[in-house]
């Protein structure tokens, strides 16, 4: 038989209804239905492979987004970072200039020599200048620098994000630490270099060196007595130049100095000018190292044209 025969009957009466179907359409229908099978079964696995990757690929966006903002972050912190070490690198810079590395100390005015005794080494100061003594800063206020090298290898994905944050903040800590501490470096040098600006360094004037500080044998009297101060003696008119920055804060008269000058160079220190011929500065005038002040000259006690010089240190000569 090459053909299927269906019979349908309704009901005893009704004549019976008979179908025939070729075995061919039969196996040709069989087929198909498999097929179909076949083919929903795998669209309904691409269906959710889909929707998997989508539900993934939802994730990693999320992902990617936090990503970005820790990115972002971090270069926030890092211009941080920039912004700090400008900070220090611009104090470093001060630094250099006030502490004039590299470079040299004028002396001030073109005509100034030193009234030194020859021979090698540095110049003597005169008589009784004081000299500053302050100690050096205690051990332990050395800069110090940012904690481990990072390993980038410790971390991965997101935590290595929030490592690299963590050594940023690590960074800026650091720098502010820094930068604090060489502002305080640098108040010191201020305070440093007034005090050097401002501490007699130079010979007041070119000359002789007459008699010393201490005790002398008085050329009025012959009698031993203390001379506080040194002599230097020139022509009449050579100039004085001021050995520090100062204040002028007397001009005038003074006993048997005449014509005397005193300058008042803070920190307890003052030098004073006896004898002179005349003044270029009066009382509140604000001098310089090397700028000329005076001229020697006679007045007063005096046996011939010379410069009484005088250092105080907390109103006593020295």
């Amino acid at each position: 038989m090459d053909s299927f025969t269906l019979i349908f009957v309704r009901d005893a009466q009704a004549r019976p209804v008979q179908l025939s179907i070729p075995k061919r359409r039969v196996k040709q229908a069989a087929i198909a239905l498999v097929v179909g099978t076949l083919v929903g079964l795998v669209g309904i696995w691409d269906y959710w492979r889909l929707r998997a990757d989508n539900v993934e690929l939802q994730a990693l966006r999320v992902e990617a987004f936090e990503q970005r903002e820790q990115i972002a972050l971090f270069r926030d912190r890092l211009e941080q970072v920039d912004t700090q070490l400008a900070r220090v690198t611009e104090l470093e810079r001060k630094v250099r200039i006030i502490a004039n590395l590299p470079g040299t100390v004028g002396i001030g005015g073109e005509d100034v020599v030193e009234l030194a005794p020859e021979g090698e080494g540095a110049p003597a100061l005169p008589v009784g200048v004081p000299v500053d003594r302050t100690p050096p800063p205690p051990p332990g206020l050395e800069g110090r620098g940012g904690g481990e090298p990072l390993d980038p290898s410790e971390a991965t994905g997101a935590s290595f994000f929030e490592v690299l944050d963590d050594h940023a903040l690590d960074l800026t800590e650091g720098a502010d630490h820094r930068a604090d501490s060489l502002e305080v470096l640098l108040l010191q040098l201020e305070d440093k270099r007034e005090r050097l600006v401002s501490m007699p360094s130079i010979w007041p004037a070119k000359g002789w060196l007459t008699s010393r500080f201490g005790v002398r044998v008085s050329p009025f009297t012959g009698r031993r007595q203390k001379h506080a101060g040194i002599d230097i003696s020139a022509a009449s008119g050579t100039p004085i130049y001021a050995p520090a920055r100062g204040r002028v804060t007397f001009a005038g008269r003074r006993g048997p100095l005449g014509n005397a000058l005193v300058v008042d160079h803070g920190f307890g220190v003052k030098t004073v000018y006896g004898h002179t011929r005349e003044f270029f500065v009066k009382p509140g005038d604000v001098v310089e190292r090397g700028q000329e002040i005076a001229a020697i000259g006679s007045t007063g006690r005096s046996t011939g044209p010379h410069l009484h010089y005088v250092v105080e240190v907390n109103g006593k000569p020295r």
